[in-house]
């Protein structure tokens, strides 16, 4: 295998960065590479520039890759890092997602400024989070909370919270852990009740297709079980159209050969709530989630769709 250098590119935050090491110290042992061939080329994007709106408003998913992906089409990097769950259901032409890592636990959690969980948070006390799906997911069980835009990165969000901007907020557990920060949960939420972002908790590697030289590199750290996992997940949310305007949640598994999904899509307010779930082969993935998701559009009908898009 070649060795020259290569390029890993990842947005800026503390979270990102340790994504991005994580990749790199995985293909230094799957390959027998120093450190020295590999450099983490930061790139802002404009999720990170844009702090004083919600995500949908600007433009979705798509804000937090265009520039990583735009330098990896001209070839200031080789290959990208990305939360799966950042990542829209369409990619540029000539790019893949070449490889997950193995997923980290896929829960929420709630941090209290003063109290131990969600349920115990004052009558109209403040929630703060950027994520309509974490909005649709409270307000289901407390439409008596107000919920309030709460952007940036994981500091960012703590040292509002502590500066009384709210009395609550939610953050992936996966994120916590990977920046040893898992402490600071006052409650993990049961992803029963409370379902994860489709693709949280795993790590993505975007690559330019047919990199005669990456593609072979990357594959060698490929988790195959996660793959059929966001496969599914990422064909449910395809088929949803799905992007940082719609609350959908929802997790596949898989054991063995075997693969199971749940997913839930909800109105912004929490109110209605339509729920599926199948199981199947893990090698069927993507049409199971695509199975699904057209199902649940079916189950829910027009009028659900139209009334939050």
């Amino acid at each position: 295998m070649q060795t020259d250098m290569v390029k890993i590119g990842t947005r800026g935050s503390a979270l990102a960065m340790a994504q991005a090491a994580e990749v790199r110290a995985r293909l230094m042992a799957a390959h027998g590479l120093p450190e020295e061939k590999f450099e983490i080329v930061v790139i802002s994007t404009a999720g990170d520039r844009i702090l004083d709106r919600p995500l949908a408003q600007v433009g979705g998913k798509g804000l937090f890759t265009k520039e990583i992906e735009e330098a990896l089409l001209d070839g200031r990097i080789d290959l990208a890092v990305h939360s799966s769950k950042d990542m829209p259901t369409v990619l540029p032409d000539g790019l893949e997602i070449s490889a997950f890592l193995e997923r980290e636990d896929v829960r929420d959690v709630f941090i209290g400024r003063s109290v131990a969980s969600l349920e115990h948070l004052a009558h109209g006390a403040k929630l703060g989070t950027s994520s309509l799906r974490r909005q649709a997911l409270v307000l289901r069980l407390r439409p008596d909370l107000e919920v309030g835009m709460f952007r940036g990165n994981v500091q960012t969000r703590l040292r509002k919270l502590e500066e009384g901007v709210a009395e609550g907020t939610l953050l992936a557990l996966a994120g916590l852990k990977r920046l040893g920060m898992e402490h600071v949960a006052s409650e993990v939420m049961d992803p029963a009740r409370f379902p994860p972002a489709l693709g949280q908790g795993a790590i993505c590697i975007e690559s330019r297709i047919g990199d005669a030289r990456i593609g072979p590199m990357v594959a060698a750290i490929h988790h195959a079980p996660t793959g059929a996992e966001l496969a599914c997940e990422r064909a449910f949310l395809g088929t949803l159209d799905g992007s940082c305007r719609t609350p959908i949640a929802g997790l596949a598994r898989v054991e063995g050969d075997a693969l199971r999904f749940h997913g839930v899509v909800l109105t912004p307010d929490g109110r209605e709530v339509h729920e599926i779930s199948d199981e199947g082969k893990a090698i069927d993935a993507a049409r199971i989630g695509a199975s699904l998701g057209a199902a649940i559009r079916e189950k829910a009908g027009t009028r659900f769709f139209e009334s939050w898009t």
